[in-house]
Formats: C-alpha cells, sequence, structure tokens
C-alpha cells in the first residue's frame, strides 16, 4: 500500500468511526464557525502534533506550521508572509487568548541553524532560519553543553520577542487580552517544557 492509499485507507477508518463519535462537534463547528481560545505556533516536523499533545478536540486550537516554529519580525509589505497572515486572523479576526510558540527536540530546523543545511534546503530553508540569526549568536556565545537543545530553546524565545514587534499583538498583551506563551515538546520521552518568567524552561 503507497502512501496515498494509506491515507485514504485512514480516513475511512476515521468515517466508519471518528466521523460518528464527533459528527454533533462538526456539525456545530460548522454550523456556528470556530472559536479557539489558543493559537499554536508549532513546526512542521512530523513528529510533533499540538492537538495530539494538548488533548484538543477540532476547534480548539488555530495551528500555523513551519520550519522550526519559527515568527518573523513585523514587516508588512507586499511579500508573501504566510505566517504573519495566520497571525492576523488568529489575533485579530478569531482574538484567541493565548498564543503559544511550540518548539522541539531534535529539530532540523535548529539543526540546519547551528550546523548549516543540507545542499537540497538551500533555496528557502536556510533565508528562513536567517530569522533566528540571533538564537544562534546567543548559543554560540554561552557555548553550552547541548547546542541543540539551547539553540531549540533560544528560538522559542526568538519567536516570542519577534511576536511582541507586532503592534496588535503587543497592544493585546499589554491590556490583558491575550497572553503568550513558549514550550518545547521532547519527542523522545514525551515531555512537554514550559518557558518560565526567569527565562529558564521547566517540565509542565
Amino acid at each position: 500500500m503507497d502512501g496515498m492509499e494509506r491515507l485514504i485507507a485512514g480516513y475511512r477508518r476515521f468515517r466508519e468511526t471518528g466521523w460518528p463519535e464527533h459528527r454533533a462537534l462538526f456539525e456545530t463547528l460548522a454550523r456556528d464557525g470556530q472559536s479557539p481560545r489558543a493559537m499554536v505556533i508549532a513546526c512542521s516536523d512530523s513528529r510533533v502534533d499540538p492537538a495530539l499533545i494538548f488533548g484538543a478536540a477540532p476547534g480548539e486550537l488555530f495551528i500555523v506550521r513551519n520550519v522550526a516554529a519559527l515568527v518573523p519580525p513585523f514587516q508588512p509589505d507586499a511579500k508573501l508572509h504566510a505566517t504573519s497572515a495566520a497571525l492576523e486572523f488568529g489575533v485579530r479576526v478569531l482574538q484567541v487568548a493565548d498564543l503559544i510558540v511550540l518548539g522541539h527536540g531534535m529539530c532540523g530546523g535548529v539543526r540546519a541553524l547551528l550546523q548549516g543545511a543540507p545542499a537540497e534546503a538551500s533555496d528557502f530553508v536556510v533565508p528562513w532560519m536567517r530569522i533566528a540569526e540571533p538564537a544562534k549568536r546567543r548559543v554560540l556565545a554561552c557555548q553550552p553543553a547541548d547546542p541543540q537543545t539551547a539553540g531549540e530553546q533560544e528560538v522559542v524565545k526568538e519567536s516570542l520577542a519577534n511576536l511582541m514587534t507586532f503592534p496588535w499583538i503587543a497592544e493585546r498583551v499589554a491590556d490583558g487580552r491575550l497572553a503568550l506563551h513558549g514550550a518545547t515538546f521532547d519527542i523522545r520521552f514525551g515531555v512537554l517544557w514550559r518557558l518560565q518568567a526567569d527565562g529558564a524552561f521547566a517540565a509542565a
């Protein structure tokens, strides 16, 4: 069975069991629209599923995924800004109350940032990861025993800092309508690490 056929088989199982179980929820979401409380910026890595990690049902999380869960600085211009567009919709239209940047262990994007990207990933991954150059400089300056983990944590902090360059995010954080959170998920042990006020990460 090839990849697509495997996915279709999974869909058919969903139609047989998952859809009947959740039909009322989907019908409500279709009728009333979505009103998620939280937005998650997560990595595209296939091993990290925010809905699974947080035990969330359909309609509970507004999720945007990209390489390394990066947020670029606020830069409204004629270029294409997928992550910023998702932020605008989640924050200004859906008015989420919580915004979580979710990094993860063994992140290939962070590895590319620290060690260099594969030649096949030079067109887009390399310029994309330049967003996190300040995080890389912080890691190199402190020379941690585990640069990969330190890089994953610093990239989360960089994305959080960039979120605050969006005026309509900073305004909502200041008046209490929006709370920003940072976390990383260790896929090896299933542990969620939350960013604390002192800049350290602690197990949730």
